[in-house]
C-alpha cells in the first residue's frame, strides 16, 4: 500500500481502533507494542499508528488537547503554526472583515482550523496529497469540515480571485533533507511569487523565517515579528488594509507582537535597512536597571523604540540591552535590578557570588565569547541558597559582567561600580 492507503486506512475503523489504543502510549514499550499488535492487525496499519501516536505527542506543543484528535505527518509537525499564533493571525484577519480567505501551502491545515473557528470559509490549498489528506481529516475530526474546502493543487496555478484575503506559507525546509532554507527565493514557492500575489488581492499575509533580512522585505507592507512565551515563532508580511495605521499608510511598518497577552508595537519604516540602533537610541552609562528586549522586539528592530518610552539608553552602539534610572512596567522588554557592573574577570565573580552565597545562577550573554555552560563550570556553584542572574556582555565596547536579579524578586538595592 502507498502512504495514501495506509492513511485512509488510519481513518478507518481498526486504525480507530488502534489509534484509541495508542492514546497513552510510551515511546520507550514502542517495540513491545508493534509485537503485540502485530499479532491482530495488519504490519503497515501498525507502524502507521504507532508513528501518528509518536507525532501526536510530539504536536500537543502546538495544538495542546487538540492535538489528540488530529492526524500529523512528519512534515507537518515541524512546519505547522502553533495554535496561539494561528489564532492571533485569524482575529487580525477577521477584523480586518475577512470572510472568506485562500491558504496557499496549507500543510495539514493548521492555519486553516483556525481561521474557521474564527468564522472564515478557506480554500486550503497544498502540492503534496499526504498533508491534504491530513488537512481533510483534522478539518472533520474538530467539526470545522463545512467550512474548509481542501484542495490538492499547485498554489501557483489556483485562482484566488474572489476571496477576501490571501494567506502563504511558503515551505522553508529543503524537501528531502529537512534543512532550513534561508534564500528567501529558494522557498516553495519563491518568496518573490507570494509578494506578488499577496499584492494583488484584496488583503493578504505571508509568513517567511523570523530571521529573514530586513532589506528583502517589501517596503509597501507591514512585518510583523511574533513571540509566544518569550520565543519568536514566526514574522508575517501583511499587505492591503492590514499594513495600514491609525493615521493611514504604514510603509515598511515593522510590529512586534506578544503572546500569549497580545502586546502590540508598531514602529515606522527604518530609513536605513542595514543600520543598527545605535542611529536611534542614545547610548550613556549603565543605570540601576536593566532591560532585556522581548526577541520579536529585537527581530522588528523596535530597541531604541522600547529605549525611548522606557526614558533609557543602549549600554552599548551594538548590544540590545536598554539601561534606565528608575524601574518603568513594560510587556516588551524584561527588567532586572542591577547590583555589579564589573569588567569581565572569572576569578572576581567566582570570588563574589563565594562572598555572596549565591549557589543558583542564570547566566545570559550577548555580545560576549564566553559561552555561559563553559563560565558555569568554571564559578563552581556552591550549596548556596542566593540566587543571581548574571549577563556577558560588553558595555561600551569593553567585556563586562552585570549582576542582578529580576525585578519582580528584587528589592532595587543601587548599583555598584567595579570599573
Amino acid at each position: 500500500m502507498n502512504d495514501l492507503d495506509v492513511f485512509a486506512g488510519l481513518l478507518g475503523p481498526e486504525g480507530q481502533a488502534l489509534l484509541a489504543e495508542l492514546r497513552d502510549h510510551d515511546p520507550a514499550d514502542e517495540l513491545a507494542a508493534a509485537t503485540r499488535l502485530r499479532r491482530e492487525h495488519p504490519a503497515e496499519l501498525v507502524s502507521a499508528a504507532l508513528g501518528q501516536a509518536r507525532l501526536r505527542q510530539r504536536a500537543v506543543a502546538k495544538f495542546g488537547a487538540d492535538a489528540g484528535r488530529m492526524y500529523f505527518t512528519p512534515n507537518g509537525v515541524e512546519q505547522s503554526t502553533r495554535t496561539t499564533v494561528a489564532d492571533h493571525r485569524a482575529a487580525r484577519f477577521a477584523a480586518l472583515g475577512v470572510r472568506t480567505l485562500a491558504d496557499l501551502c496549507c500543510g495539514i491545515g493548521g492555519d486553516a482550523l483556525a481561521l474557521a473557528r474564527a468564522g472564515i470559509r478557506v480554500l486550503a490549498v497544498d502540492r503534496d496529497p499526504l498533508a491534504c489528506a491530513a488537512a481533510r481529516a483534522n478539518a472533520e475530526a474538530l467539526g470545522l469540515a463545512d467550512l474548509i474546502e481542501v484542495r490538492c493543487a499547485d498554489v501557483t496555478e489556483v485562482d484566488t480571485a474572489g476571496y477576501d484575503a490571501v494567506f502563504v506559507d511558503p515551505a522553508r525546509r529543503s524537501k528531502g533533507r529537512g534543512g532550513r532554507i534561508f534564500d528567501p527565493e529558494a522557498y516553495a514557492p519563491p518568496l518573490s511569487w507570494a509578494v506578488e500575489a499577496a499584492r494583488a488581492a484584496p488583503c493578504a499575509a505571508l509568513k517567511i523565517a523570523p530571521g529573514v533580512p530586513h532589506e528583502a522585505l517589501p517596503a509597501d507592507a507591514e512585518t510583523e515579528w511574533i513571540s509566544d512565551g518569550g520565543d519568536v515563532k514566526e514574522a508575517v508580511v501583511w499587505f492591503g488594509p492590514a499594513a495600514r495605521g491609525s493615521d493611514g499608510p504604514v510603509r515598511g511598518g515593522r510590529r512586534a507582537t506578544l503572546l500569549p497577552a497580545g502586546d502590540s508595537l508598531l514602529g515606522a519604516a527604518r530609513p536605513d535597512p542595514a543600520g543598527d540602533e545605535a542611529d536611534r537610541a542614545p547610548v550613556g552609562p549603565v543605570g540601576e536597571w536593566l532591560y532585556e528586549p522581548d526577541g520579536a522586539v529585537i527581530r522588528a528592530h523596535l530597541v531604541a523604540d522600547v529605549a525611548r518610552q522606557l526614558d533609557g539608553r543602549l549600554i552599548d552602539p551594538t548590544i540590545a540591552y536598554i539601561t534606565a534610572d528608575r524601574l518603568t512596567a513594560t510587556p516588551y522588554a524584561t527588567a532586572y535590578a542591577l547590583t555589579d557592573v564589573l569588567p569581565f574577570n572569572v576569578k572576581k565573580l567566582k570570588a563574589l557570588l563565594r562572598e555572596r552565597g549565591v549557589g543558583i545562577a542564570v547566566i545570559k550573554k550577548r555580545g560576549s565569547a564566553v559561552e555561559p555552560e563553559e563560565l558555569r563550570k568554571k564559578l563552581k556553584l556552591g550549596d548556596g541558597r542566593k540566587s543571581c542572574t548574571i549577563f556577558l556582555t560588553r558595555v561600551d565596547g569593553a567585556p563586562s559582567m552585570l549582576l542582578g536579579r529580576p525585578a519582580a524578586e528584587a528589592a532595587g538595592e543601587p548599583v555598584t561600580s567595579g570599573r
